[in-house]
């Protein structure tokens, strides 16, 4: 199992603006040499089972998305490389609740059920009933859960992964080009002044 890039320091740090110049190779590595996206966007790269994605989930995703610049995308891709066989069943799941737009509602669920009543899902179809006790239609996943979007999601979330290089989440990449080093960083507050400057780059 590959290792999983502890955020341990930066989530126990105050949030507090340290103004920095940042650079490549040492703040952020450039991970593709072709332009950045044309519609600007950061993306999240997690894994439902990374204890330290659930914790930057409740505490710092609401501030990264309220603090995003302006006409900036939140984003995320599910990682199938930690949980063993289930890690490719949860990015199913979360492919499914993207489509049937019950992410914001189911997410915080399931970190809660896996990392708090520390349950292990063995399949789909268990994850299924997770659902439908939470109030998502049995017959509307039923239906997504095998679809063309949610397969496209899935194949489209593991080339992102392969591509980025990642090894570790919670993984911060902007506009596919950009992955934030994560140690480098002394606060949020100065995560997100990277990821203001890394979205202007080209």
């Amino acid at each position: 199992m590959r290792k999983i890039w502890m955020l341990a320091a930066l989530l126990l740090l105050p949030l507090a603006a340290n103004a920095a110049d940042f650079r490549e190779g040492v703040n952020y590595k450039v991970i593709s040499s072709a332009p950045a996206s044309a519609k600007p966007h950061v993306t999240e790269f997690f894994s439902y089972y990374c204890p330290h994605c659930y914790v930057f989930s409740k505490q710092y995703i609401p501030q990264l998305e309220a603090n995003l610049p302006a006409g900036m995308e939140f984003k995320q891709n599910h990682v199938d490389f930690i949980g063993g066989d289930m890690g490719k069943v949860m990015s199913r799941a979360f492919a499914i609740s993207e489509v049937l737009g019950v992410t914001k509602q189911i997410e915080p669920l399931v970190f809660s059920e896996i990392h708090e009543k520390h349950h292990r899902f063995q399949s789909l179809e268990e994850v299924k009933a997770f659902y439908v006790a939470n109030g998502v239609d049995a017959k509307k996943f039923e239906a997504a859960a095998g679809s063309f979007m949610v397969n496209s999601m899935v194949d489209s979330m593991r080339r992102a992964t392969q591509n980025s290089g990642i090894e570790g989440v919670p993984a911060i990449i902007i506009n596919d080009k950009y992955l934030i080093k994560n140690e480098s960083l002394k606060s949020f507050d100065e995560m997100m002044e990277l990821v203001t400057y890394l979205s202007t780059q080209p």
